[in-house]
């Protein structure tokens, strides 16, 4: 019989001993060694239009060359195409203890305009306890972390009994053809028991206070859009209201605003309110509760719904993202378009989602085109093979904060190791303010202190999974 995840993760937690705070801790060498690996990756701009993901990727390499590992271990893959760099590294174990463990992180990062930033984006910033730049939270921190814990590893002589995989992908940002590319084209490199993602999960704080560590085995459905209105154009001394392409975008985008997706729970976003009501108090509790009831109390519902962290949990949304129109000022447009991104919750058909954008637009003259097509995969299970590790190591770095399962708003480059048959969680680690997310945002940064946690935890963890 199929058991839930609440189940397992119980079985989990019964299994985990109690343990105390572990004595390994990264020396002041070993900090140095991945603040500047850290700084090196956030100043190569790997903005997809630049093409310097092979840049960063043979900048890692000569990490790891120079650090000891062979030749034969460190490759740098470019590819699909010349503008796309991976690299894959093998940390070699005996083999004695199964498949090897895939870790891996993204290397390319969304574009950040100077005038938006009271900073320069790609020059790393040491200010006020933070590490500022782009990438800092997406995902160059998990490139980072990755690269400067292989080479600590083999600074240590850990002998593990199976192998660790490192994979480190050039465009997860846009396409995800990086990933496809060596799933298909390179398995043999990148074929293992399970995969632990940088990229997804990671630790919540409140008010610099740590409130839970959340596991993602699971992620919405990333989706593109874009809907259009045509005209043929004119003098704009001579308007014609009813024809305008702006005019008849605008009711869809003021419907598209107001519009919410029902409420739909499924087995790990249940788990995560089950779970993240044991811990919180209040009405925030009684919220979580009150989801879970059938049907779900619309108070509750209303009440999370206007936060966007739990709101994102709850139901697929749609936002428009990006808008244009028109090509002179004193002409008439002749198009106008929206591109509407919209993350779908798994299992949730994409051609409702369509329909829905398509009943808004309300306007057979509004064409509807997909930029991206949506591409499902399935949630990882979280068994105690999975939970037990985690629990201990959890406990022993972050005392008392409960590790909970959840489902990510984002997509990931887990979803096609997902799809290739690989179980993927995401434990990125890393620690940040529920209600400062600057991820793909203005002025990204990561505390100093979390980038140091996310270090030591990673490299605890690869040594529990990989055995010694």
């Amino acid at each position: 019989m199929k058991r839930s995840i609440i189940a397992l993760w119980c079985a989990a937690l019964a299994a985990v001993p109690v343990t105390g705070r572990a004595q390994s801790q990264a020396s002041p060498a070993d900090r140095a060694l991945a603040r500047d690996i850290f700084r090196e990756l956030i100043e190569i701009n790997t903005t997809d239009s630049l093409g310097n993901t092979p840049r960063a990727a043979r900048a890692m390499a000569r990490r790891l060359l120079a650090a000891g590992f062979p030749a034969a271990d460190v490759q740098v893959l470019i590819g699909p195409d010349a503008k796309h760099g991976n690299l894959v590294a093998r940390y070699r174990g005996t083999g004695t203890g199964g498949k090897p463990i895939i870790v891996f992180a993204h290397m390319d990062v969304v574009p950040a305009r100077r005038s938006d930033w009271s900073v320069d984006p790609f020059t790393f910033l040491e200010k006020d306890g933070y590490f500022y730049g782009r990438g800092t939270t997406d995902d160059k921190v998990g490139d980072a972390v990755l690269v400067a814990d292989f080479i600590r590893l083999k600074r240590a002589g850990f002998k593990p009994t199976r192998d660790l995989i490192m994979v480190l992908t050039g465009d997860e940002e846009t396409l995800g053809s990086c990933i496809q590319w060596l799933v298909t084209k390179h398995r043999d490199l990148i074929d293992g028991a399970l995969a632990l993602n940088t990229d997804a999960g990671g630790g919540v704080l409140r008010d610099g206070q740590r409130v839970l560590f959340a596991v993602q085995a699971s992620e919405k459905v990333y989706a593109t859009y874009v809907l259009e209105a045509t005209d043929k154009g004119g003098h704009s001394s001579l308007p014609r209201p009813a024809d305008n392409p702006v005019y008849r975008l605008a009711p869809f985008l003021e419907r598209l605003a107001q519009y919410q997706f029902p409420v739909k729970l499924n087995e790990v976003s249940r788990a995560f309110f089950e779970r993240s009501a044991a811990i919180e108090s209040g009405q925030l509790a009684e919220d979580m509760r009150g989801i879970l009831k059938d049907p779900p109390d619309s108070g509750a519902v209303a009440r999370l719904s206007a936060v966007p962290f739990y709101n994102s949990k709850l139901r697929t949304t749609c936002v428009a993202t990006m808008l244009q129109a028109g090509h002179a000022e004193n002409a008439l447009p002749q198009s106008a378009r929206v591109t509407v991104n919209c993350r779908i919750l798994p299992g949730e058909p994409a051609s409702e989602v369509e329909a829905t954008l398509r009943r808004l637009a309300a306007d057979d003259r509004i064409t509807l085109r997909t930029l991206y097509a949506p591409i499902p995969s399935p949630p990882s299970p979280l068994t105690p093979e999975i939970m037990g590790p985690l629990e201990r190591l959890v406990a022993e770095q972050f005392p008392k904060v409960p590790i909970v399962p959840i489902m990510e708003a984002g997509a990931t480059d887990g979803l096609f190791l997902r799809n290739a048959g690989i179980p993927t969680y995401g434990v990125s680690a890393v620690f940040e303010e529920q209600n400062d997310v600057r991820a793909h945002g203005r002025d990204e940064r990561i505390g100093e202190q979390s980038f140091y946690d996310a270090l030591e935890f990673w490299y605890r963890m690869m040594r529990a999974f990989a055995g010694s």
